[in-house]
């Protein structure tokens, strides 16, 4: 079993805490990414899991057992670190071995634990190269391979990807979801790429400050974040958050951010009439038209970011700065006019004082902002 349990775990450098009571259930063999910006506490977490740093208050628990005072060897963890943290004097098959070989492994038990992670990781053909041979991926895979032969409970891995070129994370992140998938083993992985925990982790947990913002499934943490902070990490580019008030239009319930600029919400909201709220609208969710009609609110196309497959939009309408993201072919450029539509299916909204999402499941036709 490889469950971790976290209660109210708190981290504390001298007066500066930097985890307030944090509190989470990782099941045996779920991934679980730990993402948020710099500073949020994330991989100082992680490493009060492995034990390379004291808990200042709380508990945690690894496979049901307390390990506050349990040393990083005695754990059954495995971490996988940024650096590779490689032995350059050893050759690839020396590394992967290296930690049965200290608990004074038979030399044939370690053989074939290192020829099963090889296989698995395809590192066969690498085995007497030293690590300057090889190339950042290739290090990578041999951190992944040490851990590995440990047999570990849980995998811990610490922004692993970071150092490495866009295409070889992309290619990395596959390898990794995959070898989850086959050895079924708990993995709990730290991140501040964002793409990189939508696409490996079952499960997404945003830090902020020190505390878990919201714990879900990647796609329940984009479609339904918790509050102001998860509508703007979570998504690239990043959700548009308009402040406004609820009013009562021609056409139904609206926010109203600015004279002649409204967004459409459907009527069975839990919200009241002047009531001040943010309205959030996914870039890929504003459409624009070319089309010039007194109903429509027209944007002035500020910037055009064609980026292969999908081409962003910075507009602005009414004082306002927005974000949109289309695959169509538009053949707008800087300084032409915009039609801005979007349906009530698509609007968030979240309360001005708390930052809280508001309860509102929509549904609708599209409906144009104006």
């Amino acid at each position: 079993m490889g469950s971790v349990s976290l209660r109210q775990v708190r981290k504390s450098f001298g007066a500066v805490e930097v985890l307030k009571g944090v509190s989470l259930e990782v099941a045996d063999g779920e991934f679980v990414a730990l993402v948020g910006a710099s500073g949020c506490g994330k991989s100082t977490l992680l490493r009060m899991i492995a034990g390379l740093e004291a808990v200042s208050g709380g508990e945690i628990a690894i496979a049901g057992r307390l390990v506050n005072d349990v040393a990083p060897k005695e754990r059954d963890i495995a971490m996988v670190f940024q650096n590779y943290a490689l032995y350059p004097n050893m050759t690839v098959e020396e590394n992967m071995a290296f930690s049965m070989r200290l608990r004074n492994a038979p030399m044939a038990e370690r053989a074939a634990a290192v020829a099963k992670a090889a296989d698995t990781l395809n590192l066969g053909p690498l085995l007497k190269r030293y690590p300057r041979e090889l190339s950042g991926g290739q290090r990578q895979r041999v951190a992944m391979g040490r851990a590995i032969v440990r047999d570990p409970a849980v995998f811990l891995f610490d922004e692993p990807l970071s150092n490495l070129d866009a295409k070889l994370r992309v290619h990395m992140r596959s390898e990794i979801k995959a070898l989850h998938q086959r050895l079924g083993t708990t993995m709990i992985y730290v991140t501040h790429d964002q793409v990189e925990a939508m696409t490996m982790a079952d499960r997404i947990v945003v830090m902020n400050g020190g505390v878990i913002e919201q714990a879900d499934a990647p796609l329940a943490v984009y479609d339904r974040p918790q509050n102001i902070y998860v509508a703007g990490f979570i998504g690239s580019p990043a959700m548009n958050l308009l402040h406004g008030t609820v009013a009562q239009g021609p056409c139904g319930t609206r926010v109203e951010i600015a004279p002649g600029l409204w967004v459409p919400i459907l009527g069975d909201s839990p919200v009241a009439q002047g009531q001040r709220v943010i309205a959030g609208i996914r870039p890929e969710n504003l459409l624009l038209s070319a089309e010039h009609d007194a109903e429509v609110p027209q944007g002035v196309v500020m910037l055009v970011e064609p980026s292969g497959s999908e081409t962003l939009l910075t507009v602005q309408v009414a004082g306002q700065t927005l974000l949109a993201e289309t695959r169509q072919r538009l053949d707008f450029r800087p300084g032409e006019g915009a039609g801005l539509h979007v349906s009530a299916s698509d609007v968030h909204l979240f309360d001005v004082a708390t930052g809280n999402r508001i309860p509102y499941s929509p549904s609708g036709s599209l409906i144009s902002l104006s």
